[in-house]
C-alpha cells in the first residue's frame, strides 16, 4: 500500500505545492497530487500550476490571511526554482 509520503515523492511536487493545488481545486491532497503530476507532464502544465499558486495567494490576500499568503509566496518561489517550463 502506498503512503501519502510515497504519493508526494512520486508526483514530482512538494507537499506544499500539492496542498496549494488541493486548496485551489477544492479536492483531497491525494487527488491534487495526481492532478499536479498530470499537469507537470502537460505542455502547458507548469504555467498552469504557477497560476494556481498565484490564485491561492490572491485569494488569501483578499481574505486578509497575510500569513497564508506569505507561506504561498514561498511555495511559489520554490516551484519556480524547481520547475522551469520547457522552451
Amino acid at each position: 500500500m502506498l503512503t501519502y509520503d510515497d504519493i508526494i515523492a512520486f508526483c514530482g511536487l512538494s507537499e506544499e505545492e500539492v496542498e496549494a493545488i488541493a486548496e485551489h481545486e477544492h479536492i483531497p491532497e491525494v487527488a491534487a497530487a495526481e492532478f499536479g503530476h498530470y499537469l507537470i507532464e502537460c505542455e502547458d502544465g507548469i504555467p498552469r500550476l504557477k497560476k494556481i499558486i498565484l490564485d491561492d495567494i490572491m485569494d488569501a490576500e483578499r481574505r486578509g490571511n497575510l500569513k497564508h499568503a506569505l507561506d504561498l509566496r514561498l511555495v511559489l518561489r520554490h516551484f519556480v526554482r524547481v520547475h522551469r517550463p520547457v522552451p
